[in-house]
């Protein structure tokens, strides 16, 4: 993880974490609800449940619209916010960090699964096409943070 002792003491989790059905989870995302700037993933990787911290950035995006490089899901700009996070281990510790656009509210999980209508450029690909890409998107986002700790 790419947290310090301090920072694992303050991980609050969902209100609704006891009722995860763990079986239908690709991964776990969620907003910190008493610092709405934090937030986590957390992904398997290895065999091994692996969370990242992340914060977002402030401020909100002028786009009319964008894509949320998680779930691609084409957002109005307001709902895909860039979240960055400390790189692990020594990185991290020099203060690299990595970031990209995912939805604001942490939702990619569950946006994948809707059947919305689509935006003028999305094209339509299989839920279950989709549900993979989020997941192999969201292990790699957690790899790539963890990647250089030792």
């Amino acid at each position: 993880m790419n947290a310090d002792d301090r920072e694992l003491e303050l991980v609050e989790l969902p209100h609704d974490f006891p009722l995860t059905e763990w079986d239908h989870l690709d991964f776990l995302a969620w907003r910190d609800p008493h610092t709405r700037s934090r937030g986590y993933i957390v992904a398997e990787i290895a065999g091994e449940p692996t969370g990242i911290v992340l914060r977002a950035a402030s401020g909100s995006s002028s786009a009319r619209q964008s894509i949320c490089n998680i779930c691609r899901t084409m957002q109005p700009g307001n709902q895909v916010t860039m979240f960055t996070a400390r790189k692990a281990g020594p990185a991290g510790e020099k203060g690299d960090s990595i970031g990209t656009y995912i939805c604001a509210d942490l939702s990619c999980h569950e946006n994948v699964r809707l059947a919305l209508p689509l935006a003028p450029s999305e094209y339509r690909a299989s839920v279950d096409m989709k549900i993979d890409g989020t997941a192999r998107r969201s292990r790699a986002f957690v790899e790539r943070v963890i990647e250089d700790a030792a």
